[in-house]
């Protein structure tokens, strides 16, 4: 099954699309956020149960928006 999770990236051109990512976890307490290497861009706050269990991802789509560049990330879950 794939997931999709939403990344923010600070600038442009660091990734293209179909590009493979490697993800990494970051722990606090009982909640995690994730890193697509080498600090290209980063998730949103996940709890436990939500996790992403894959550490490699495809890039799907980038989108430009007014608050910046944002990737869509599909993992194999």
């Amino acid at each position: 099954m794939m997931r999709e999770e939403l990344f923010k990236m600070e600038r442009k051109g660091l990734v293209q699309e179909g590009q493979q990512v490697k993800v990494t976890e970051r722990v606090n307490g009982s909640l995690y956020s994730y890193l697509v290497e080498p600090s290209v861009a980063m998730s949103g706050i996940f709890r436990s149960n939500q996790r992403i269990k894959s550490d490699m991802g495809i890039i799907k789509e980038i989108r430009e928006t007014e608050r910046g560049f944002y990737l869509v990330v599909a993992f194999e879950e």
